[in-house]
């Protein structure tokens, strides 16, 4: 069983001001999906505390996914891409790529998003909108793929041609 972790990103929600609606969206995909999720965190738009969280969790194994939810925007407290970018070792520009390109399908502000994709270790962390109807659109696209690289990243599948 894939093992995963969510981190919601928003400062409201950090202060109790805001339900956290995102993050309970993840976890529904996942576990409907089989995922194990491991950890759920709700943590300020703060770059050091969302980037210290990441790392946490990848180095310490607890989690083969990471997917976060919010700071993706234009905010200047959105800040989860650069959090994200400072703890991963390998970048996978594809899977933002593939978010945004099926979300332009829906609404052209997909273009807005920042969103970012990369590995540290064996654990994969991508970034994910903040609404729950976006990541519902975005994880469902994305969900299908994502074990097959999993499989790959942990060594038990090597075989990365198409059946």
């Amino acid at each position: 069983m894939k093992r995963a972790a969510i981190i919601t990103a928003s400062d409201s929600g950090y202060r109790g001001e805001r339900e956290d609606k995102s993050g309970p969206a993840i976890r529904e995909i996942l576990e409907k999906e089989g995922y194990e999720v491991v950890a759920m965190e709700l943590l300020p738009d703060d770059r050091a505390m969302l980037a210290g969280k990441m790392q946490e969790i990848a180095d310490s194994g607890k989690a083969d996914l990471i997917l976060t939810t919010g700071g993706t925007g234009f905010s200047q407290r959105d800040v989860t891409p650069e959090a994200t970018e400072e703890v991963i070792e390998r970048r996978v520009p594809g899977i933002p790529e593939a978010m945004r390109a099926y979300s332009m399908t829906i609404t052209k502000r997909a273009m807005l998003s920042r969103a970012t994709a990369g590995i540290r270790g064996t654990t994969l962390i991508i970034n994910l909108p903040g609404s729950p109807k976006a990541v519902r659109e975005s994880l469902e696209y994305i969900i299908g793929a994502l074990d097959h690289g999993l499989e790959i990243l942990s060594g038990e599948a090597a075989d990365c041609a198409a059946k």
